[in-house]
């Protein structure tokens, strides 16, 4: 029998490959934690500090401004000097940040230790996805790798309050910063050991005006949705908004013409690439405003502390975990299209379960309504980031893995800007006709603000008229939460369509890409 036609063996993945997934997951669980833990501290941290409203927003927002906004350059410097070296880089910068951090004397301070947080954060995240593809040839084992490299990153978001909370019960608030020193430390001594070192061969410069153009494109995009999720539309806001848009413009133009461009948009023209990553904008959009909505009503509906909405939410998390470790393994089997698929409209059933939710309760609906929701999307993220791993050239996972981590972010900050200022709209609007009639006016204009507000002014009313205040602002965010649900479960019924129809060509797990899709960014663009 003539072999010579056939391709050669998959290289697998041995002993030193999962223990360096460990170690990559060690910083991905950590980075996505930092994310959430700070909610807790930030009391007290304001407290000791003395830092004024604007100086906490800054504190809370410049580590994820920085974050989405070096993304893109860090996953392109990664494919350039070296993903493995850049990581390490980054675990220096993040550990000796997370110091400056916790001992920060002054709010400008810690706001100058965050931004260079985020700095750090953004070389990490796109080096170790970067690197999995590298560890992983084989699709089986890729896609296995990636759905515990997703878990870590899911479930970090999840238990991120519960750590900070038990922090906080022993120590003082900078110990929140100093749980990523340790991890850093253990990253930099089995990095070398465990890690292999991946590069893009013959990368020209670095045009460093396309950074400066990467950075003003993202920075006031993100600043502008924001302002519009705290206060509503303003001048401020939509300049902000508009001048990233212009300034995004120009870089899109600008790497067009560029020989060696900082992000290849060409990968735009792979069609499972497209596709997983309009997946992951969308289902990020959705989610980071749908748990925004359940934070607060966690919060100021049923009362709960913080840490105790956070171990509420915790059992969620880990039906998520499992999904995402599930998912590759019935992949092999089942085209990943379906498989997504059947998720997407599981996610869109644990939506519909979330209308059964009340003012006065509806505990139990909530949390087994989000445990569906996250389950759903177990299969859509870790088969997502695989799809796109396997559509792009191994020499530019790098810029393929920001590209889509900057997606991502872009979701979730949109999505808490749209969906959180329709709630806010239909909670005023209903709040306008349901007040108590013998309010008084400091109490109610507080109190048509939003819930918190409502919430802050009961406690400064008799209790029989701040029982009335209370009762009807928990209705009326309800109501809100109820619309926002529902157009959730009915995008994830769109999103199921789209991911069936645009992505049932790639074959289970190990069966190889497409033809067109596997192939480089200039050739695929001829075939989508």
């Amino acid at each position: 029998m003539d072999t010579s036609s056939q391709p050669p063996p998959v290289p697998q993945a041995g002993r030193r490959e999962w223990l360096g997934l460990a170690v990559l997951a060690l910083p991905t669980l950590l980075l996505s934690i930092d994310l959430s833990v700070l909610y807790l501290a930030l009391p007290h941290l304001s407290s000791d500090l003395g830092a004024s409203a604007v100086q906490q927003l800054w504190i809370m927002d410049i580590y994820a401004f920085m974050l989405a906004g070096f993304l893109i350059t860090m996953g392109t410097l990664g494919d350039r000097i070296g993903r493995r070296r850049l990581l390490l880089i980054g675990a220096v910068a993040f550990g000796l940040s997370s110091v400056l951090a916790a001992y920060s004397a002054t709010p400008e301070m810690l706001i100058a230790a965050r931004a260079l947080l985020g700095v750090a954060g953004a070389t990490l995240m796109p080096s170790s996805l970067a690197l999995i593809t590298t560890m992983f040839k084989d699709p089986k084992q890729r896609a296995a790798a990636i759905g515990a490299w997703m878990s870590c990153l899911m479930g970090g978001m999840a238990v991120g309050p519960v750590v900070g909370g038990v922090t906080l019960e022993f120590f003082w608030w900078g110990a929140v910063f100093l749980l990523g020193v340790p991890v850093m430390l253990l990253l930099l001594v089995a990095g070398p050991l465990l890690l292999p070192e991946s590069r893009t061969p013959e990368t020209g410069r670095i045009d460093l005006l396309s950074v400066a153009l990467s950075l003003a494109a993202i920075l006031p995009i993100i600043y502008g949705i924001k302002e519009v999720a705290e206060d509503g539309w303003s001048l401020l806001a939509g300049s902000a908004i508009l001048v990233g848009v212009f300034c995004g413009a120009v870089f899109v133009r600008r790497q067009y013409g560029l020989a060696d461009p900082l992000l290849d948009l060409r990968l735009l023209n792979i069609g499972i690439y497209r596709s997983a990553f309009t997946l992951s904008l969308l289902v990020g959009a959705i989610q980071g405003g749908t748990l925004l909505l359940i934070n607060l009503y966690l919060q100021m509906v049923l009362g709960f502390s913080p840490l105790r909405a956070g171990l509420w939410l915790v059992p969620t998390a880990f039906a998520m975990i499992v999904m995402t470790m599930l998912a590759p393994a019935v992949a092999r089997r089942v085209r990943p299209a379906y498989v997504i698929m059947v998720g997407l409209l599981t996610s869109a059933a644990g939506y519909l379960v979330l209308t059964l939710i009340d003012s006065t309760g509806g505990l139990p609906a909530l949390v087994v309504g989000v445990a569906i929701i996250m389950a759903g999307i177990g299969p859509a993220t870790s088969l997502g980031y695989d799809m796109i791993l396997g559509a792009v050239p191994s020499e530019k996972a790098g810029s393929a893995s920001a590209l889509t981590e900057t997606g991502g972010q872009f979701g979730v900050a949109l999505g808490i800007a749209v969906l959180g200022s329709v709630s806010t709209a239909l909670y005023r609007a209903q709040m306008a006709v349901s007040l108590p009639a013998d309010l008084p006016a400091e109490a109610a204009e507080a109190a048509r603000e939003g819930i918190p507000g409502a919430v802050a002014a009961a406690q400064q009313l008799p209790s029989e008229l701040g029982e009335a205040l209370l009762a009807a602002a928990r209705e009326a965010f309800t109501g809100g939460l109820h619309t926002i649900v529902l157009f959730g479960s009915l995008l994830f019924v769109a999103l199921a369509v789209l991911a069936v129809t645009t992505l049932r060509t790639v074959p289970p797990s190990g069966q190889g890409q497409t033809a067109p899709d596997s192939a480089s960014p200039s050739a695929a663009s001829t075939a989508s």
